[in-house]
Formats: structure tokens, C-alpha cells, sequence
């Protein structure tokens, strides 16, 4: 296993184990407690680094050439897009199962609150944060 550690401007470092990049330590000690639930049976379905649509790009009409081919618009605005560290489906005691959206947060940036209150308005999911 190896490990390499790069700093960002919120002070955690980023690791990359077995090639894979994970954000934080604490982002990759969490992701070994659910591959441990995983193999248990408690969780489902493990996914890394999933991303949700929360608004579409802006752009200006399409339009014809002179010959006839379509060319798209230019983009106005780019879209706007959450990405969850993890995504699994829990076991519930009633025996149903649970779509689960986790996130590590060590700081909670204005641009994440508003993406997570986002994410509850449009999907209907309210995201955990560990």
C-alpha cells in the first residue's frame, strides 16, 4: 500500500492509496469502515465520488448553418453539480433498505451548504455528514 499526502487550502491532505485519491484521511479511514460494513452485509451497493446533477448549464439557442448543420449554443452558465463522497444502501430495522448520500466534512464551506440544501429541495435526499 502506498501512500503520498498532498496539502489543499483547508489544511487536510489529500492521499492516494493503491491509485485511488481520497480527499482527506478521514475521508479514506471512512471508506474502509464501509467496505467493512459492505462485506458484512449491513450496507449495500458502495459507490465512491458519485455525482448529482442540481442545475443545468445556460446556454444560448441552437441554431443552423448555411449548410444546414447544427451548431449548439455557446454556454451562458455552467451547470451546477454535487458530488457525495459515498453512496450505499442501508439496511433499515424494519427491514427495508435505505439510499444513503455520505459526505466528510471537516468544513462546512458556504458553497456546500447551499449544494447539500440543494440536493434536499431537488432529490429528495438529505445528505449524511460524518
Amino acid at each position: 500500500m502506498a501512500w503520498r499526502r498532498n496539502r489543499n487550502k483547508y489544511n487536510n491532505h489529500k492521499i492516494t492509496v493503491d491509485g485511488e485519491v481520497f480527499d482527506s484521511e478521514r475521508e479514506y479511514r471512512r471508506y474502509l469502515e464501509l467496505q467493512l460494513l459492505e462485506k458484512s452485509g449491513v450496507i449495500r451497493d458502495l459507490h465512491r465520488q458519485v455525482t448529482f446533477d442540481l442545475i443545468p448549464e445556460a446556454r444560448e439557442p441552437d441554431r443552423y448553418g448555411p449548410r444546414g448543420g447544427l451548431h449548439r449554443g455557446k454556454v451562458i452558465e455552467r451547470g451546477v453539480s454535487y458530488i457525495a463522497d459515498f453512496t450505499y444502501y442501508a439496511a433499515l430495522p424494519s427491514g427495508e433498505e435505505e439510499f444513503v448520500v455520505e459526505d466528510c466534512k471537516g468544513m462546512r464551506t458556504d458553497d456546500y451548504k447551499i449544494k447539500r440544501k440543494l440536493m434536499l429541495f431537488i432529490h429528495k435526499i438529505r445528505v449524511r455528514e460524518t
